[in-house]
């Protein structure tokens, strides 16, 4: 039998950890190979692991083939839901899963619309009309097709995550350096606080990691730190004004003044920090404030 592994498919799917490998080793070479591998023609699709190790040893394994394959797509939605559902697969994978399989499934809604489009509008030649503007009309089970995990409760309820810890997963995705990514899957910092060192530059994302896992929660407290915090209104102080603003509003106190309405107190409250700043921005050599 030829058995073709693609290593496309190989990687689809994150590798097993060290440990988990030796101990699907010693599994097989105690009760042999139980499950079948799973083909699409000769492509293995499901059991690289297997497949490997009964190579090495020499022991038998049988095969079966999914007739519903009919596009690499299909394969991988398949492999997507084979490893949902499996317990061994962490929340940071099911999301990344999950999330591969809304690409999957929104670039099979843009195809369908626009064969559905492309269709209307041959029918409409053919019957010398002129195609309309409105949607195409399509078949009930074309339609389920296309609300497949529209939102991203539906995509979470897939992954058996919250929607808040989808959208984290997403961000890292697409923000975190690939060391962080890392620390992630191996458990040395949360999703939510991966999450939030994600935001800052790679260079110190990189470096909170080196740092280990006081380094990253310190960085992530700080990230949340500087959110919460909240910013004050600018006054436009320059810096040449700035001592004289500052010693006149020294000299005024910080209290309400005789006659000032509270909105006058708190706008002159913040021209008096605006001032300090600047005063303080021009001792250090500065051109602008902080």
């Amino acid at each position: 039998m030829t058995i073709t592994v693609l290593e496309e498919l190989r990687a689809y799917i994150d590798p097993l950890t060290p440990e988990e490998h030796e101990a699907l080793e010693r599994s097989i070479l105690a009760e042999g190979c139980r499950d079948a591998l799973v083909l699409w023609g000769d492509v293995l699709v499901d059991g690289h692991n297997r497949y490997g190790i009964c190579q090495k040893h020499g022991i038998p394994f049988q095969t079966v083939q999914n007739p519903r394959f009919t596009c690499m797509e299909d394969v991988h939605l398949w492999m997507i839901e084979q490893h949902l559902g499996r317990r061994s697969v962490s929340d940071f994978q099911r999301g990344v899963l999950a999330l591969r399989k809304k690409e999957i499934l929104a670039s099979r809604r843009e195809a369908l619309q626009a064969a559905l489009a492309a269709a209307q509008a041959e029918a409409a030649a053919a019957a010398g009309e002129t195609p309309s503007g409105s949607a195409p009309e399509i078949s009930p089970e074309a339609r389920q097709e296309l609300e497949t995990l529209e939102t991203r409760e539906a995509l979470a309820r897939a992954a058996r995550l919250s929607s808040t810890t989808v959208s984290h997963i997403e961000k890292i995705q697409k923000q975190a350096a690939p060391e962080l990514v890392e620390a992630v899957k191996a458990g040395t910092i949360s999703i939510n606080a991966a999450a939030a060192v994600a935001t800052l530059p790679v260079d110190e994302q990189v470096a909170a990691v080196a740092g280990g896992k006081k380094e990253l929660q310190q960085a992530a407290r700080q990230v949340r730190e500087a959110r919460a915090r909240p910013k004050a209104p600018e006054a436009n102080v320059s810096p040449d004004d700035a001592p004289a603003a500052a010693h006149s509003a020294s000299e005024g106190g910080d209290g309400p003044r005789p006659g000032e309405s509270p909105e006058e107190t708190i706008a002159r409250l913040l021209q008096t920090v605006a001032a300090l700043r600047a005063q303080l921005a021009q001792t250090r050599g500065e051109t602008a404030p902080w």
